[in-house]
C-alpha cells in the first residue's frame, strides 16, 4: 500500500472494526499510522478504486524479538479464502527472519474461524476479556514485611521488567521479554496514567507488578489492568490477589466506574481470581498461529 491511500486503509479500519480483534484499530492507534518495515501493509480495490480487502501487520521490535508477527487487520469484505490467499501470499514476502505470524479472532466470528482453517492457520490459545462494574473494593492488607510502591520513572525500568519476564516467562504469548527501553515508553504514551504502576516489594526484594492504564470499551472510559505478575517463587501465596485490589482502589480514586483484564484461557487459577473478585466474562478471542517456513 502506498502512502497516499493510508486515510482510505485507516476508514476500512475503523469500518470493519467490530468484526475483527480491535486491539490495535482504534484512532489513538491509527494515528500516525504509515505503512512501512514494522508495518507492511496490502489493500485490494474494486474497479472503483474503493479497497475491499487489508491486511496489514506489526513487525514491532517486541515482536521481532520472539520472531513473530502480529495482525493489525486481516479482513475482505468478500467472503471467498481467495482474497485471504492473495493477501497472505504478499505480507508473508515480509516475513524472513521470523517463526510465525498470529492473529487474534473473536469466537464469534465463525466465518474468520473457519477461513484460518482453510489458510493452515492452527488454534495456539484462548484468551478472554473480563470486565468490573462495582467501583467498591473489598478490604485488603499488606502482609508483614511487605509493600507496595508506586513505580518511579527512570529508576524502576530495570525492576519492572525483570519481575514482569519472570512472572510470564510461562504464558503463552507473553514469553517474549521486555527490556527496560520498552518499559520506558510506557510511561510516556498516552493510556499512562501516574501513579497507575505499582511493585510490590517483600523486605526489599520486588516481587510482583500490577498496572493500571486508561482506557475505553463500549465507548466508555475504563481502566484496564495489566500486566499483572508475580515471580515463580511467590505465586500461590494469595500476593496477585493484594496486587489486583491494589489496582482496583486506585481505579477508584481516579473515579473509574468500571475495569477491564484480558486472561488466557489456560490461566486457570487468574481467572478464578478474577471472577471471584467480581470480574465477568465480555470476550473470548482464539490467537490463531501460522507457522512459517524456516
Amino acid at each position: 500500500m502506498t502512502d497516499h491511500r493510508v486515510k482510505d486503509f485507516i476508514e476500512y479500519c475503523k469500518k470493519h472494526r467490530n468484526e475483527v480483534d480491535d486491539s490495535f484499530l482504534y484512532e489513538e492507534d491509527l494515528k500516525g499510522f504509515e505503512p512501512n518495515a514494522e508495518n507492511p501493509t496490502y489493500i485490494m480495490i474494486d474497479q472503483q478504486g474503493e479497497i475491499t480487502a487489508a491486511a496489514s501487520l506489526i513487525i514491532d521490535e517486541y515482536n521481532r524479538r520472539g520472531q513473530r508477527a502480529r495482525f493489525r487487520i486481516f479482513h475482505s469484505e468478500c467472503k471467498d479464502v481467495s482474497s485471504y490467499k492473495q493477501l497472505m501470499a504478499s505480507l508473508l514476502k515480509h516475513t524472513e527472519g521470523l517463526k510465525k505470524v498470529y492473529i487474534f479472532i473473536p469466537l464469534n466470528n465463525l466465518p474468520l474461524m473457519e477461513l484460518m482453517d482453510q489458510l493452515d492457520f492452527s488454534v495456539e490459545r484462548y484468551a478472554f476479556l473480563l470486565v468490573r462494574e462495582d467501583s467498591d473494593v473489598p478490604e485488603w492488607n499488606i502482609p508483614q514485611d511487605y509493600r507496595i510502591q508506586a513505580f518511579r520513572p527512570g529508576k524502576d525500568e530495570q525492576i519492572w521488567s525483570e519481575v514482569r519476564n519472570a512472572g510470564f516467562a510461562k504464558l503463552k504469548g507473553n514469553e517474549t521479554p521486555v527490556t527496560p527501553e520498552m518499559v520506558a515508553k510506557m510511561v510516556s504514551e498516552n493510556d499512562y496514567l501516574e501513579g497507575g504502576m505499582k511493585i510490590l516489594y517483600h523486605l526489599g526484594k520486588p516481587v510482583g507488578i500490577v498496572r493500571g492504564a486508561d482506557d475505553e470499551f463500549e465507548n466508555a472510559p475504563i481502566m484496564n489492568i495489566g500486566p499483572l505478575a508475580v515471580i515463580p517463587e511467590y505465586q500461590g501465596l494469595g500476593l496477585g490477589r493484594i496486587l489486583l485490589r491494589a489496582a482496583l482502589q486506585f481505579a477508584r480514586e481516579k473515579n473509574y466506574k468500571k475495569t477491564i483484564l484480558s486472561v488466557n484461557g489456560e490461566n486457570e487459577r487468574a481467572q478464578a481470581l478474577y471472577i471471584n473478585e467480581g470480574f465477568r466474562q465480555v470476550e473470548g478471542v482464539a490467537c490463531y498461529e501460522y507457522i512459517l517456513n524456516s
